[in-house]
């Protein structure tokens, strides 16, 4: 896969040196003042001699246009602009070459980078850079700032006149070239000195990474106030890697683990993995995937869910004349490939590397995906075809004699009257008729119904209403299918029962004695049923305070996690322990008279499932609006287990979804006011203390992108998706609430002044509003501004994820 193109054994150690490499040319500096450039498509034609320089050459780098191929040089006497094709027209005709000198004497350059239409050099030296002219001796600019030497300086590819120093004091900085003045400083992001940068056009971001193997992505906006987006490190990244190679491969791994030794994991170099002659569908450029150049090889990132897809280790390729790597240059090449110059750490040995894309496409594989929508019907002995046993109907033997017989043909027998007041006037006309106020309230709920959800309407984030449900932490929250009420199910064990507008007060249905974890709706609405920790489930009707039916008295040996309708309420879907239970059910609310408190409704045990590490459920999720037998399960031991309901097994497993447990999974299940493309209902979150939320793709069971702007370190904050399935709402610990465009890592909208940690959120399905419940039991509710458009954060949000892309 990596293959070694060239290898020059120079005169001196060239380890920590700034080497050149583009697209067609890579360069290296000799006997200290001379520098060889070298064809990457030939590197037998004998290469370019350039002289020049009095003192030893300490950077090189090449500019970004194609044609003019531009190369600057630096030494501690000069700044020089070198031509190459000039360069080379000169040689053959027996001239030497010669360069432009755009600086003198501006002390010992460790970095050049140019500007992305190649007028403007920037040269760290100490503490300071200069931005020179690449045309002609002049200083554009001199930034002083830092407070240790400089270790690189990058042009902003969308904002010329921005320009990112990272330094040994371990900061960054970004400078606006206009007014020469710092736009943003970092706090200390490590206790190692950073060491590159780089930025990502489509996102909006920059990167930066440290010598102990520390990367950080930072979005950078129109006001160049950056916020975090994610963190990443090498070493635990790297043994999470292991760990999953070591379930296919544990007697490999254990072997290599014994005679592994821990080392450094310098960010030396980072770029895109990315293609530009490949454009077929099957092979789409995949933006997100981010090579970094360390010292023990190439290690190729995915950033949207900081996952780890491979190590390209230079032991791992014997035919390498390297060992440990000093310095990266990188660079695009030929046939759908990526050329590296290398020079070794302890050896003085420079190696011209390509990489092979296709090949490394490969490394990442998946297994056969699943979708949420079935394919087949039921087996014939699927758990799904459960169902009551009809009782047949008792006949009377016929015994002889006259049959009785109706006195009259009609079942009701209108009364003669006697018994009432008799009528003193026989008729009256109405003369002043009003239209029936039925009529528009039924006119107006019809067209409630009919109404789309808009499918361009901006997050919702404008405060509207607030709302104090008492002091008990609201768990859980949960709109009907019409988006007409909410339930809240809140800490001291009851349920509330809200208008979606929140107006009025709330109907309070109690009998738990513990906080409810739970609360689902019925697609009917007529009933809803709410799971506690005390072990209990309870379906609950309309217009009656007493629950119809009452799963307790010890059926669940530990607290129910996750409870709710199923297979379009057909069954009761609930985990207690490691158990998933199913049940029919059947929800009758007449009474006795006499035994009032004997419960009519049935309830019937379908299938109890075991998940395969006997490890206690965390949290379930289903989609009960369509047949789906897809139910989603995640345990104790950080596990994710896909169940299939049809054959009645764990059909996937995914280990160490996340580094906690996970106590939250929501799918998207879109509304019925809302039209997403079917392949979006196989998306799904995950939220884990101290991890973040993560979305999954069921096509491809791998994270496809996390989200962690948000903090969460203690309780268990929930998230939920939008109808239209475009935003992502988290709640957090820092009394906010995180809204994210679903195809970018960076939030939105950061909703704030909660009175406490927002434990809660949930979509309205019918209109663009988002309600939020805390931990000190306030509800508060959140519109769209219609007439606004999307923030303009949404441009940094634009690249999706291929496997996202529907």
């Amino acid at each position: 896969m990596m293959t070694e193109k060239l290898s020059l054994t120079c005169d001196r150690l060239l380890s920590h040196r700034q080497l050149a490499c583009c697209h067609s040319y890579c360069g290296l500096p000799v006997h200290g003042k001379e520098m060889l450039i070298y064809s990457n498509s030939d590197t037998a034609l004998k290469p370019l001699l350039l002289t020049g320089h009095h003192g030893e050459v300490t950077a090189m780098t090449f500019g970004n246009g194609s044609r003019p191929v531009l190369l600057c040089s630096a030494s501690a006497d000069y700044i020089i602009v070198w031509d190459i094709e000039q360069c080379q027209q000169r040689a053959r005709e027996g001239k030497v070459a010669a360069g432009t000198v755009i600086g003198t004497l501006l002390g010992e350059v460790v970095h050049l980078s140019f500007c992305f239409s190649d007028e403007r050099v920037a040269a760290c030296s100490g503490a300071t850079v200069y931005v020179l002219s690449s045309k002609s001796h002049e200083v554009i600019s001199t930034l002083t700032g830092h407070l240790g030497p400089l270790t690189s300086a990058e042009f902003c590819p969308w904002n010329q006149d921005i320009l990112v120093t990272t330094s040994e004091d371990r900061t960054f900085k970004v400078w606006d070239l206009k007014t020469k003045a710092v736009c943003y400083q970092s706090f200390v992001l490590s206790a190692s000195p950073l060491l590159s940068v780089f930025f990502l056009e489509e996102n909006r971001h920059l990167i930066t990474g440290s010598t102990d193997g520390q990367v950080w992505c930072f979005s950078l906006p129109a006001d160049h106030k950056c916020h975090l987006v994610t963190k990443m490190d090498l070493h635990k990244m790297e043994k999470s890697h292991v760990m999953h190679r070591g379930n296919h491969h544990a007697g490999v791994t254990e072997k290599s683990a014994v005679d592994k030794v821990e080392t450094s994991k310098p960010v030396l170099k980072m770029t895109f993995c990315s293609s530009s002659t490949d454009t077929s569908s099957d092979h789409k450029k995949d933006n997100s995937w981010l090579c970094i150049g360390s010292s023990d090889g190439l290690y190729v990132v995915d950033l949207a869910t900081s996952e780890l897809l491979t190590v390209l280790y230079f032991k791992d390729y014997p035919n390498l004349s390297i060992t440990v790597a000093g310095s990266w240059s990188v660079s695009p090449g030929w046939n759908n490939s990526m050329v590296f110059l290398v020079s070794a750490l302890f050896t003085p040995c420079v190696l011209l590397l390509e990489l092979g894309l296709c090949d490394l496409r490969q490394i990442w594989t998946c297994g056969e995906g699943f979708s949420v929508f079935p394919s087949s019907p039921p087996v014939p002995e699927s758990p799904l075809n459960a169902d009551f046993k009809k009782k047949e109907p008792s006949h009377p033997k016929k015994k002889g004699g006259i049959k009785e017989q109706p006195l009259v043909f009609h079942s009701k027998v209108k009364s003669s009257g006697y018994t009432s007041a008799p009528r003193r006037i026989m008729f009256s006309p109405k003369t002043n008729t009003q239209k029936n106020p039925s009529s528009k309230r039924t006119t107006k709920d019809k067209g409630l119904l009919l109404r789309d959800y808009p499918a361009d309407s901006p997050a919702p984030t404008i405060p509207h209403i607030d709302l104090s449900t008492g002091n008990k932490p609201i768990y859980c929250l949960q709109y009907s299918g019409d988006g007409k009420q909410v339930l809240c199910g809140l800490g001291d064990s009851s349920v509330f029962l809200y208008k979606s507008s929140l107006s009025g007060n709330p109907t309070v249905y109690t009998g738990h004695d513990k906080l409810v974890s739970s609360v689902s709706w019925s697609l009917n609405r007529q009933w809803w049923l709410s799971a506690s920790e005390d072990r209990s489930l309870r379906i609950w009707t309309h217009g009656s305070p007493e629950p119809a039916i009452i799963m307790g008295n010890r059926m669940f040996s530990k607290p129910i996690r996750g409870a709710q309708f199923y297979y379009l309420d057909k069954f009761l879907l609930l985990a207690s322990g490691p158990s998933l239970y199913l049940y029919l059910y059947n929800v009758d609310i007449t009474h006795d008279d006499i035994k009032r408190y004997q419960q009519q409704s049935v309830v019937k045990l379908a299938k109890c499932f075991q998940m395969t590490s006997a490890t206690d459920i965390t949290a379930l999720s289903a989609i009960s609006d369509f047949f789906s037998y897809i139910v989603l399960v995640c345990g104790s031991d950080r596990s994710i287990q896909v169940f299939d309901m049809n054959k009645g097994t764990v059909a996937s497993e995914l280990p160490d979804a996340h580094s906690r447990a996970v106590h939250c999974v929501t799918q998207n299940k879109g509304s019925m006011f809302s039209t997403q493309a079917p392949d979006s209902y196989n998306l799904f979150l995950t939220s884990a203390v101290t991890d973040g939320v993560k979305i999954w793709d069921l096509r491809t069971l791998r994270c496809v992108r996390r989200y962690e702007n948000h903090l969460n370190r203690c309780h268990p904050c929930s998230s939920a998706i939008s109808p239209c399935g475009r935003f992502i709402a988290s709640g957090s610990e820092d009394n906010c609430v995180y809204v994210y465009d679903i195809r970018s890592s960076s939030y939105l909208h950061k909703l704030q002044k909660h009175s406490n940690a927002v434990l809660s959120v949930a979509f309205n399905p019918a209109t663009p509003e988002l309600l939020t419940g805390t931990l000190d039991g306030k509800l508060r509710l959140f519109q769209s501004n219609s007439g606004a458009r999307l923030s303009h954060d949404t441009s940094a949000a634009v690249q999706s994820v291929p496997s996202m892309t529907v």
